[in-house]
């Protein structure tokens, strides 16, 4: 790639993401703007730091296997989320905070105010965190989130789903979003993805099976690269 290229300005597509009014998926209804938006200066500490890159972490903080341990290992299938986060020119960004928080196999949270009927696991938390490397990659094992019904419908379910969320150098760049997992079938109908119009823009939601980074005998692996802004950039919920 050119310098040239490098120092491009690639504009936002604003069809990349979802209408703020999708009546499918009825909480839109009552949180979409009904009237114009206004612009809010940000103050001094939304636009400065924190600084993540000397941020001490747990020893099991990217580990959802050992870091809620009491006495035994989480019920399910043990799965890596791996993957880079990169610019939209493909460059790595470094030292940024990855977390990330989940339903247990049976599709409950740790919240209280989940009251699906699914267990709660004993060992398993459901959330996580890290940071990148050098080179962009962070990495977490966990267990594979269950489906789980919820209120949209009189049987709408969401696929199985990571909530990711990556902060930037200040805390007003903060962006989350979701990894799904490949070969879903509840992905192409949950009406939060059928609100995504472009079909490349759901895409990007999708942890891709990576052989290459299993632990044999033990995880399979799911590539989930974050792309922060450009063509290519990942579908996020706060934009």
């Amino acid at each position: 790639m050119s310098e040239l290229d490098t120092r491009r300005f690639v504009a936002r597509d604003r069809n990349w993401q979802p209408k703020g009014y999708t009546p499918d998926y009825k909480t839109t209804i009552a949180r979409s703007p009904s009237q114009a938006l206004v612009s809010i200066p940000q103050s001094l500490s939304e636009t400065t730091g924190p600084d993540f890159s000397h941020l001490k972490l747990g020893k099991y903080d990217n580990d959802l296997l050992l870091n809620f341990n009491h006495g035994g290992l989480p019920v399910g299938e043990r799965v890596i989320m791996c993957g880079r986060v990169v610019d939209q020119y493909g460059k790595p960004v470094p030292h940024t905070l990855v977390e990330m928080w989940q339903a247990n196999a049976g599709g409950r949270y740790r919240h209280k105010n989940d009251s699906y009927l699914a267990p709660l696991d004993p060992n398993f938390g459901g959330v996580g965190r890290t940071l990148t490397d050098a080179d962009g990659y962070y990495y977490f094992r966990t267990i594979k989130p269950g489906p789980y019904p919820w209120r949209n419908g009189p049987n709408e379910w969401r696929p199985s789903h990571i909530h990711v969320s990556i902060s930037g150098p200040s805390i007003a760049t903060k962006l989350i979003t979701q990894m799904y997992f490949e070969g879903d079938p509840l992905f192409p109908k949950c009406p939060i993805i059928r609100a995504i119009a472009n079909p490349a823009a759901a895409e990007t939601l999708i942890g891709r099976l990576d052989l290459s980074s299993n632990v044999p005998m033990d995880c399979l692996a799911y590539r989930f690269n974050i792309v922060l802004r450009g063509q290519r950039q990942t579908r996020f919920e706060n934009q």
